[in-house]
């Protein structure tokens, strides 16, 4: 729909671009905005405007557009995007997440505070791999699946309030897993609201906003990861605490980037 999120991930390279490498670090000129003007006029409704600090990744993310008909603009900063964005108001924006000094969920609060901007969908690229995107996009804490009660109830004493009402919303499509861990909630001196997906959860929290989110990240309809691109996308939401529900043990290296 109008204004939507979506986060994919692109090849680090190209099939059969090995040789011409050194074409990939190539910086597009800027445009003038005579012709920004002409681009707009020529080609709305298939314009994407790529936001992406990596000079190979820009490369790539093009040659996947153009083979495709688009008509294609580069930006390397996220002050550029906006600006570009304003120029061409371009039918989609690709954005990637781990940008120098404006990064891309800057970028993206900016475009969805713009009247002019906001209901143009943005598409969020990244290069990681799915744990540590999770981690990347702002969870605070991790819990492995089978969920240990005893850690579990470790996690929930750092983020309760003892003489506030505290809720927890638990997103998960696993019925199981969403009864053990609400009926520790409970008995913790937590209100426990379930949501069995992501799409649930943003429309349970429209009307209470939770202290603390448990989630899990691979469910159907919208999994953990989108969800986290629509909570950091709202100022009303990006600080509430998420503690990833993961079916696998973390690597050192997934708790550095945790941590």
């Amino acid at each position: 729909g109008l204004g939507s999120t979506f986060t994919i991930r692109v090849p680090a390279v190209l099939p059969g671009a090995a040789a011409g490498a050194q074409t990939l670090a190539r910086e597009e000129p800027t445009k003038t905005p005579s012709e920004l003007a002409a681009m707009r006029a020529t080609g709305a409704g298939r314009t994407v405007l790529v936001i992406d600090d990596d000079a190979e990744a820009r490369e790539i993310v093009e040659r996947l557009l153009r083979s495709d008909d688009f008509l294609v603009v580069t930006a390397s900063t996220g002050e550029e995007g906006l600006r570009l964005a304003h120029a061409l108001q371009p039918a989609v924006i690709t954005l990637d997440v781990m940008m120098p000094d404006m990064d891309g969920w800057a970028v993206l609060r900016a475009l969805k505070a713009d009247p002019v901007l906001r209901d143009v969908p943005v598409v969020m690229l990244t290069m990681l791999d799915d744990k540590s995107k999770g981690y990347s996009l702002g969870a605070t804490d991790y819990l492995v699946k089978p969920v240990d009660g005893d850690r579990l109830r470790g996690v929930l004493s750092r983020y309760h309030e003892p003489d506030a009402a505290c809720t927890a919303l638990l997103v998960d499509d696993d019925a199981a897993v969403r009864e053990m861990v609400s009926h520790t909630l409970t008995a913790t001196g937590w209100e426990a609201l379930e949501a069995e997906n992501g799409r649930v959860a943003l429309e349970r929290m429209a009307t209470c906003r939770p202290t603390l989110i448990l989630l899990d990240l691979m469910m159907p309809v919208m999994d953990g990861f989108d969800f986290l691109v629509e909570l950091h996308a709202s100022p009303d939401w990006r600080d509430i605490p998420v503690v990833v529900l993961t079916a696998k043990d973390l690597t050192a290296e997934d708790r550095r980037i945790l941590s």
